[in-house]
């Protein structure tokens, strides 16, 4: 794996303390502008369409014009569609080509051999691919996070008539009863693996021994447990909520109660790809900032729901995908609730500024469960993969403020504190692991 640091954002390009960047390119445009015609002549006397076309044609013009982003059919890829279909990408020079794909696996292939140029990714598997793990190392870019919250664990109604409603009677269960235990989850090192892992082990059940765990696409999911393939799955909406739709399951916990505010999809890409398209990257990243906090406005969620509700798009009907949407949550035994932790894409930007914390949790879980043999450079690597300055571009040039702490603080649904300052002893703390 390569240790060498983190290319610049933009070519040619200063870094300062606080986070922001000087193109020098576009300081020379701007410096030759102004000797010409002087610094107030250059603002008040050339038109603003000719400024415009002058600046498309400097040093900030998109290296690549068609820009083709990778989506799984799940609730939290509404960034992508947004951007695309109303017309977010087209204000940074760019046209968005949603790529709908069958898989996980599929995604992680087809960003490291070029086939998309970006995706909505689960942000465990960014750092899988950056670490090796399950497939061919590539360095990876973190440009930006799309949501947190709104995925879920269900478990098949089978298990409710065994009186299974929580983790507890779950344990109680799975200890009583002599049988093999299925549960899915959606990639060996993303999101979804993560929070089952977690939550089971919360309760006393060692996911690596005391039960079997696969992988299932998540449009498979209901599928699969509707004809008794698994006990229960871990999976981003719609698709919990479709299980009860379809009277195949209940929601037993959601992600947000694992883990409140949780980091979850990103819109990654490869780090070679930010190297040769430096503005393209940045011109996604803010196409894409735009579109979440377009959908994270309550008004706008029903015509986000419809319009990704489509087949070209998450192909479930509009109103599995609606409720939930705007945190109106039933558990499918009983329960209604109004969960203000619903999926946010925004925030205040809070949403998407790519935390180094929230990449190195992913790490110290991956070294939990067994699939990093040892403690890596957790922080060096948090700052390679997630682009920060990219990001922080991005933000200021749309006035959204950006946190001055790279790290945040949470705690767990075990009470345990997460605050990224001592992950090789986070990792290791953990009494059931792999």
């Amino acid at each position: 794996m390569s240790t060498s640091d983190n290319k610049p954002a933009l070519a040619s390009s200063t870094h300062h303390a606080d986070g922001s960047v000087d193109n020098s390119r576009r300081q020379f445009f701007r410096q030759a502008v102004a000797s010409t015609l002087g610094a107030a002549a250059m603002m008040n006397m050339v038109p603003a369409a000719i400024r415009s076309q002058a600046w498309a044609a400097g040093s900030d013009a998109p290296e690549i014009t068609e820009v083709k982003i990778g989506f799984i059919p799940l609730t939290d890829c509404a960034p992508i569609v947004v951007a695309a279909q109303m017309g977010f990408d087209k204000k940074y020079g760019i046209k968005i080509i949603p790529s709908k794909e069958a898989s996980w696996a599929g995604v992680r292939d087809k960003l490291v051999n070029g086939e998309l140029h970006a995706s909505h990714v689960l942000y465990g598997m960014m750092y899988g691919s950056q670490m090796g793990i399950g497939g061919q190392q590539k360095d990876m870019n973190v440009l930006m996070a799309l949501n947190n919250n709104g995925q879920g664990i269900t478990l098949s109604s089978q298990l409710k008539d065994k009186g299974v409603n929580s983790g507890a009677t779950l344990k109680r269960l799975i200890d009583n009863e002599n049988r093999d235990f299925t549960f899915a989850q959606t990639f060996p090192t993303g999101t979804h693996a993560m929070w089952l892992y977690y939550w089971l082990a919360n309760y006393g059940i060692n996911p690596m021994s005391d039960v079997k765990t696969i992988v299932v696409p998540p449009p498979q999911m209901v599928a699969n447990m509707r004809i008794g393939n698994m006990d229960g799955f871990c999976v981003g909406e719609p698709w919990n909520a479709r299980a009860i739709f379809d009277k195949v399951g209940f929601t037993v916990t959601t992600t947000q109660d694992i883990w409140t505010d949780h980091p979850e999809k990103v819109l990654g890409c490869t780090a070679d790809f930010v190297a040769k398209h430096p503005n393209t990257a940045l011109a996604m990243t803010k196409a894409i900032l735009e579109a979440c906090r377009y959908i994270d406005a309550t008004e706008h969620r029903a015509e986000v729901a419809k319009l990704i509700s489509g087949k070209a798009y998450v192909n479930a009907p509009e109103e599995v995908i609606a409720g939930r949407f705007i945190g109106d949550y039933e558990n499918g035994i009983g329960k209604k609730w109004k969960d203000p932790n619903f999926m946010k894409f925004f925030n205040d930007g809070k949403v998407n500024f790519p935390y180094l914390s929230d990449g190195m949790w992913f790490l110290t879980q991956h070294k939990r469960w067994g699939l990093l043999k040892s403690d890596p450079d957790y922080l060096a690597i948090a700052k390679k993969v997630n682009r920060i300055d990219i990001y922080t571009e991005a933000a200021k040039s749309l006035g959204i403020t950006v946190p001055a702490d790279p790290m945040r603080t949470s705690k767990l649904i075990d009470g345990v504190v997460w605050d990224g300052k001592d992950p090789k002893g986070y990792a290791n703390s953990f009494k059931i692991k792999g």
